[in-house]
């Protein structure tokens, strides 16, 4: 199945399989997508980071092999969004758990690709 950028940082097979699943759906979003890795997670990148998928059990007790989160202009309401955290007046940013290869689905691809084309369409 190859490797996608970025999966280095997951550690835990299924955690990594997880990460694959939604890496390669947000690289089909078009070019200039660069996956940058850092200590606590890797960010997707188009110029600026958009979403981000990180390993909560780096920084707390948790089961959760993967969180999403993406920065949009306005505040999701969905019974799948953790935490929403309003960083700034005009950034709210989203955490969505993922525990499954299931749960990178349409929905969360579609709230990612907004986050997306909200920074690529200025």
């Amino acid at each position: 199945m190859g490797t996608v950028p970025g999966e280095q940082f997951f550690v835990e097979a299924e955690a990594r399989e997880i990460y694959r699943a939604l890496a390669r759906r947000v690289f089909a979003f078009g070019g200039g997508i660069e996956a940058h890795v850092s200590k606590s997670q890797v960010a997707f990148r188009a110029g600026r980071a958009f979403a981000f998928a990180w390993r909560p059990g780096m920084y707390v007790n948790s089961d959760v092999p993967v969180v999403a989160s993406f920065a949009l202009g306005r505040e999701l309401s969905s019974q799948r969004i953790k935490e929403v955290a309003h960083t700034s007046t005009k950034q709210w940013m989203h955490h969505v758990e993922l525990r499954a290869v299931a749960d990178v689905d349409d929905e969360l691809i579609r709230w990612i690709e907004e986050a997306y084309r909200r920074i690529t369409e200025r």
